[in-house]
């Protein structure tokens, strides 16, 4: 951007600052979306005579261009403001720069500030155009000549050539042929990808075709072949968008499209394999239950989220189980927690009333309890006070103590 100042009157002019505000941002008013990148400079030139000392700085968004004492405009004198790498702000608009001069003429008794508004039209940056116009230098060659493959495309793109057995080379800008010099054999498709410097997201394919006179056949195509083994480092479906499978030292890779690192998908009724190494295992469906396995053992998760799932089975057999609490299958049955102490039986999961424990018979070395019933609920209870235990029967009244043979040892 270019700011000239002249003196095209009849007296010269006093001055001492020239001003720029430039308005910064993202906005349509703005001119710059950063001011700091922009590069100043001036350039004073006289009618005649020595020019004067001007310097030239940026103060937040006003850039000042400041003259030496006693500097005069002449009478045909001008000044050149320049304003260098300029980052343009992306949204189209009118970008309105104030122009402010502190001058006075012989005349004038005092410096006075005039100001100029200077309008600068903004148009949104147009995006870079494809690549486009792929194609062999020769659409037909003879088996076992050279490719050379051609397009029309800008520096803005990075481009590489996905070869017809999944290989990729770089390429520079327009034309490729293969570092190996490695001729087709036969009919060969090659996939330009083309990929923005500026927005890496952004991305481009092309593909072309090299026909082969007098191919070199080395596969066959039938509706069926029984063979003794296949030989080959890959193998698609007959069309382009066709999966495809490669064969790697390791074993093989299932890809969604060959010439791409995206992961395809094995569809089948049953699997039979002596072991699978997987990140997680998922149900057919998107909110299906989930399965992953960190190092200490496995996780289960519900809907396809991160919130713990349930293990639903008719038997479990484990070494041991490690859990907070474990309750019946039904919402009202009962449940047991593991306290540091032992255990604590509950009517209900999740309630504060104590439940009962069921059995046939209980050996324990010790019993602490605060009275023993019989079954019937017409039967006799047992409390034990402080000073030994107390016999009751039904209503609280003092029951009996029955017995083939009865001792007492007392110090009274």
């Amino acid at each position: 951007m270019y700011l000239v100042v002249a003196n095209t009157g009849k007296e010269p002019v006093d001055w001492t600052t020239i001003k720029v505000q430039v308005p910064a941002g993202p906005g349509g008013d703005d001119l710059t979306s950063n001011i700091t990148k922009i590069v100043p400079t001036v350039k004073y030139v006289p009618k005649s005579g020595t020019p004067p000392q001007v310097t030239v700085k940026r103060q937040d968004d006003v850039f000042h261009a400041t003259g030496s004492a006693g500097s005069q405009f002449k009478r045909g004198d001008y000044m050149v403001l320049t304003l260098e790498n300029v980052p343009v702000a992306p949204m189209a608009g009118v970008a309105v720069l104030m122009v402010t001069e502190s001058s006075k003429t012989p005349s004038a008794k005092k410096t006075s500030d005039k100001f100029v508004p200077m309008a600068l039209v903004k148009t949104a940056p147009k995006e870079t155009p494809a690549p486009r116009n792929f194609r062999p230098e020769k659409s037909m060659v003879d088996a076992g000549t050279d490719v050379v493959l051609l397009w029309d495309g800008s520096n803005d793109f990075d481009y590489k050539i996905v070869l017809p057995d999944g290989a990729e080379e770089a390429a520079s800008q327009g034309k490729w042929s293969p570092k190996a010099k490695t001729a087709p054999k036969r009919d060969a498709t090659y996939i330009l990808v083309a990929t923005s410097r500026s927005t890496p997201t952004r991305k481009h394919f092309l593909t072309t075709t090299v026909q082969v006179r007098n191919p070199v056949l080395e596969t066959v195509t039938a509706d069926k072949a029984i063979v003794n083994g296949v030989t080959t480092p890959w193998v698609q479906g007959p069309n382009d968008n066709d999966g495809s499978i490669s064969l790697s030292p390791g074993g093989l890779n299932v890809w969604r499209l060959r010439g791409s690192q995206d992961r395809g998908t094995v569809w089948a009724a049953k699997a039979d394999v002596n072991g699978v190494n997987t990140e997680w295992v998922q149900g057919r469906n998107a909110d299906d239950g989930w399965i992953s396995f960190p190092k200490s053992g496995l996780n289960v998760y519900q809907n396809g989220s991160q919130n713990w799932g349930t293990v639903t089975a008719d038997k479990g057999l484990f070494n041991s189980v490690t859990t907070l609490w474990a309750g019946g299958p039904n919402s009202g049955d009962g449940g047991i927690t593991f306290p540091e102490g032992g255990v604590l039986v509950w009517r209900t999961v999740g309630r504060s009333e104590w439940g009962t424990v069921f059995a046939d018979t209980a050996e324990a070395n010790g019993v602490k309890t605060y009275k023993v019933v019989g079954k019937n609920a017409d039967g006799g209870w047992i409390t034990f006070p402080s000073g030994g235990m107390n016999v009751h029967q039904a209503h609280a009244r003092w029951g009996v103590v029955g017995a083939l043979r009865f001792g007492v040892r007392s110090n009274d």
